[in-house]
C-alpha cells in the first residue's frame, strides 16, 4: 500500500552491506519538496557509512516508480524564489547521487515522467520491468526538463533526450530505454526483476569498497560543474512556472 502522508514517506533498510532506500507518494509516487530534502540528506549519510557497499533506489507499491514533481507544489509557487527552492530540491538530490561514495542500483517497476526519469538516470545501474515506460512531459505544462537534463543526456546522449522532449505526450517503452542507455536489465515481471536485482547486488556488494568508489568517482567525472549548474537551471525552471503559459495549463490540468 502507499503511503497517505502528504509528504511522503522515505524508509531506509540495511540488509548485509546493502542499504535500499524506498520512497513513497499517494500521488504516484511523486516528489514534494520535503520529500527530495529527506532524500538528498539520506543519500548523504549513506555515503559515510562504512558498513555498506551498494545502495538500492525504489519506491513503493507496484504501479508507477515516480511521477516526477508535485502538481499540487507545482500549481502553489508563487514568486522566483518558491520557484528555485522547489526546483533545486531535484537539483539536490541529483547532486548527492553524484557524490555518493557508494554504487546506487535502480528498481524502477513502473511508469516515470520527467523528474523521475532524471533520478532514474542519476543511478549507476538500473533493473527496470517492462512496464517502466517513461516520458518527459515537461513542455505540456510550460516549463522544460532543465534540471535533469545533464544526468539525462549523460547516460542516453543528445539524440534520444531531443526525442523524448520534443515529443513531450508520447511514452516510450522500457526496451527503447535500455537500447538508450538508461535502462540497464529489463524484466518481464517484477518477480523476475526482484530476484535478479538481489543476486545482483548480493554479489555486487561483497567487491572492494575502495575499487567500488574509486570507480564510480571515474565514472561520473566532468560532473564537478553540476553544483552549480543544476541549481542555476532549477532558477531557470522557477521562472517559467510562474509564466502565463504555465499557470493556464496547470490550472486547466487541475480542472
Amino acid at each position: 500500500m502507499g503511503t497517505e502522508r502528504e509528504n511522503g514517506s522515505l524508509y531506509t533498510r540495511i540488509d548485509g552491506k546493502v542499504a535500499t532506500i524506498e520512497f513513497g507518494h499517494p500521488a504516484g509516487n511523486s516528489f514534494v519538496a520535503e520529500l527530495l530534502d529527506r532524500l538528498t540528506r539520506e543519500f548523504n549519510k549513506l555515503s559515510d557509512n562504512n558498513d555498506i557497499n551498494v545502495i538500492v533506489l525504489k519506491s513503493e507499491g507496484d504501479r508507477a516508480f515516480c511521477g516526477g514533481a508535485s502538481f499540487d507544489e507545482l500549481v502553489a509557487v508563487s514568486n522566483l524564489e518558491e520557484g528555485k527552492m522547489f526546483f533545486s530540491g531535484f537539483a539536490n538530490v541529483i547532486n548527492s547521487m553524484r557524490t555518493c561514495k557508494k554504487v546506487i542500483v535502480g528498481r524502477v517497476q513502473g511508469k516515470t515522467v520527467g523528474g523521475g526519469v532524471g533520478l532514474a538516470a542519476a543511478c549507476d545501474y538500473v533493473f527496470a520491468s517492462v512496464d517502466a515506460s517513461i516520458r518527459l512531459s515537461e513542455l505540456t505544462i510550460g516549463i522544460a526538463p532543465l534540471v535533469i537534463e545533464p544526468a539525462v543526456e549523460r547516460k542516453m546522449g543528445k539524440g534520444a533526450l531531443s526525442e523524448m522532449s520534443l515529443a513531450p505526450t508520447d511514452w516510450k517503452n522500457a526496451y527503447w530505454a535500455q537500447e538508450k542507455g538508461l535502462f540497464s536489465r529489463v524484466f518481464d515481471s517484477v518477480k523476475e526483476l526482484d530476484k535478479e536485482l538481489g543476486f545482483y547486488v548480493e554479489k555486487l556488494s561483497s567487491y572492494n569498497p575502495e575499487a567500488l568508489t574509486e570507480w564510480k568517482k571515474v565514472l561520473w567525472a566532468d560532473t564537478d560543474h553540476w553544483k552549480e549548474l543544476l541549481i542555476d537551471r532549477a532558477g531557470i525552471t522557477g521562472k517559467l512556472v510562474l509564466s502565463d503559459f504555465t499557470k493556464n495549463a496547470l490550472s486547466k490540468f487541475k480542472k
